[in-house]
Parts: C-alpha cells; structure tokens; sequence
C-alpha cells in the first residue's frame, strides 16, 4: 500500500451500509438485472456459518444498516437464522425480494426473527408486461405476497424498474401502488450496468418518455399528498452530472457476493485491476481498510482531469467507476454523465440511439413471445462483459 493510500485508509470510516447477496439464484429472468452477466466467474455460495461470521464482524466495524438480496434470497433455506443473528446484533434489517418464495409460514418466521423491512418488487402493473419483463408467472403472486406484508404489520414498500417498455405506464404502476396499500414508492429508471449494460438499446427510454413519467408522478403525489412517499430516480444518461456513487467507493458501503467476493459497489466485480478480496481467506476488517480493492477509489489522487481539479468532486467523487469503464474503457475515467468529461459524446449518442428508436414503429414478437433483441437474465448462462467499444 502506497503512502497515499494508506493515508486514506486510515481515514476511512465503518462500512455502514451492509449488503448480503445471499444467492445468484433467482427464479426471475429480468431484462435489467444488476447481477453479473459472466457467471462463469464466480464460485459456490457461501455457508450459513460463513454468513454469521461475515455480520459479526461487520457489526463490530460499526455496520448498522444491512440489506439482504440476491438474486432471491428466499431461496436460500437458511434466511431465518442469518435474519435472527441480524438481529441479536442490532442490524436493521431490510429484505429486497421478488416475492416468490415467500408464504405465510415464511413471513411469520421472518418476523419473530426480527426482520424489520421488506422491499418488493413489481416488473409492472399489469399480469401481462410484469411477466413478459421477469420471463415468470408471478404477478398474482406478488399481489398475494403484498397482502402479506401488510397483514405482518410491515410497512408496504414497493420497487419498480423503470425503462422504454414500461416508462409510459407510471401512472397505472402508481395507481397499482395506491390499491395495494403501499406506503413508498420507487420509481427507479434502470441503471446500465449488469443485464441492462447487455439490453440497454432496447430499454433506454426517449427524454419525451421520461419528461411524461416525470409530469404523472408530479401528479400524482399532489392528489395523494402525505399517504404515499414516491421516490423518482432519473436515469444518470438525461443528467449532466453524475451521481455519488455509493457516496465514493470505499466511503460507507461493503457488499458480499454469494461466493464471499467482497466488493466497494455491487457491480464492482467488472472493474479490470481490482484485486478483490474474498471472506473465506479475509475478515471484514482488513477488507476495508487494508485491502487494495477499497483502497483503490479512496481520496481523490486516482482521478484524472477534469475530475482532479474540479471543485464538485467532493460531491460526486468522480461518478460511477463502472459507468466510467463500460464506456470509455478506462475505469479512472471521469464519468461520461458529466457533461465536463471529454467522453460525454458517449452519452448523448446513446440517448440520440434511445430517441430514434422509440419513433420507430414497434418490432414484431419474436416467436418464443419475447422481444426481438432482449437477453434474458439467466445464471445458467455467462456472458463476458464487454465494454462500449468493442459493442459495435
């Protein structure tokens, strides 16, 4: 470790924020999955003890706020028990799930473990679109499954993906929200890394469609004032600064990947240099503050211009390093977003792209019933990641 980065290093704080992905498994097959598209590359899911170990530790660094996720992480047959450890140390407690898995006997359980929040996921507010988006069967049973997060006394918090073959629908997905009782919303536009990187020509939405959600979501929350928070996030390609990627890499978040991989972001895993250290052979302590994977992204001395000399990197630390290398290949790069980075053409091309094809008339459905050029998310398949230059 190099003198500056040890001088970061020492600097750093606790991992706050704690995400478990507890499994790649996942019975969905979303378009616009965050999970890594070259599954090849990564090894067996951790054991439950590996996972206690993992809290304990992270708990003792200063971590409060833990995220479980996949992946389903239903489907792991031990989330009782890394629930209830969760809890006998003080975590809050935030399950992230697509429903299926969950039953009444489930969620009881759940809760006399001492989970605190469960986020759920819709593809969209019709049976048709979210099952076509998930390539599954599973509206009816999301809406069963938000019965049961209200009966449990949780409060109801729903997550939908937004991108170009759901945008046009906000206001039936908030209606859908409003029926089923929900007390947040997020409206999260897709981020393009993961399955999404592979399908972002067909799921980048057109300005106009992201200025029509924008306009029904403003509505909608003036009609139903305080009984519903909804949370609209843009998508980073319509913005001309990029945002604080987990608030700088190495700054408050630590994520573990089924196979023990730890990683300063959750898609962290492409970034080519980081030598990305694993649970089994490390503890969480000298993960984060020693290992050179955390201590990459810390402090500023890695940036290059304009981001070295710019007076805003203290708020948004660069942008996302992913976004940075799926783009110009160069993960030290200034985030394309930004429109001070000399690499901004990028995007507004691959907006330009979005615009053009959105005034094209609709494509026929491919015989399989799917959509002409979509790859499906599937963790029996691995496909390399491949960076914006070498897409063409």
């Amino acid at each position: 470790m190099n003198a500056a980065v040890a001088r970061f290093a020492k600097t750093a704080g606790p991992p706050l924020w704690l995400l478990l992905e507890l499994t790649y498994r996942c019975p969905l097959h979303c378009v616009f999955c965050y999970n890594p598209t070259d599954f090849a590359n990564t090894g067996p899911e951790l054991a439950t003890a590996d996972w206690i170990r993992v809290l304990r530790e992270a708990r003792a660094l200063g971590a409060v706020q833990l995220g479980l996720s996949g992946g389903e992480p239903l489907a792991r047959d031990d989330l009782e028990e890394i629930v209830a450890e969760a809890h006998a140390l003080g975590f809050y407690i935030n399950l992230i799930t697509s429903g299926v898995g969950m039953t009444e006997p489930r969620i009881k359980a759940l809760k006399a473990a001492g989970l605190d929040h469960i986020q759920l996921s819709f593809q969209d507010s019709t049976r048709e679109m979210n099952d076509f988006l998930s390539s599954t069967r599973t509206f009816e049973l999301k809406a069963k499954v938000a019965g049961l997060i209200r009966a449990y006394d949780y409060p109801m918090v729903l997550n939908v993906v937004l991108h170009r073959l759901n945008i046009d629908h906000v206001g039936e997905i908030l209606a859908m929200a409003e029926a089923l009782g929900a007390q947040y919303v997020e409206l999260a536009n897709t981020q393009y890394y993961g399955w999404a990187w592979l399908n972002r020509e067909q799921l980048l939405p057109s300005r106009a469609q992201l200025q029509r959600a924008e306009a029904v979501t403003r509505a909608f929350r003036e009609r139903v004032g305080g009984q519903m928070q909804i949370y609209f996030v843009v998508p980073d390609y319509f913005e001309t600064r990029p945002k604080a990627c987990m608030n700088g890499l190495g700054s408050v978040f630590l994520a573990i990947a089924p196979d023990g991989t730890a990683l300063p972001c959750h898609a962290a895993r492409m970034l080519p240099g980081l030598e990305l250290p694993n649970v089994r052979e490390a503890d969480i302590g000298s993960i984060w503050y020693d290992s050179q994977a955390f201590n990459r992204f810390r402090g500023d001395d890695w940036m290059k211009e304009p981001c070295r000399s710019c007076p805003e990197k203290v708020k948004d630390f660069g942008g996302c390093r992913c976004q940075a290398y799926l783009l110009t290949g160069d993960a030290d790069n200034a985030d394309p977003v930004c429109d001070l980075s000399p690499h901004h053409g990028l995007v507004t091309e691959a907006v330009a792209r979005a615009e053009r094809a959105a005034a094209a008339p609709a494509a026929a459905p491919a015989p399989s019933g799917r959509a002409p050029g979509l790859t499906f998310r599937d963790h029996r398949v691995s496909i390399p990641v491949v960076i914006e230059e070498k897409r063409t």
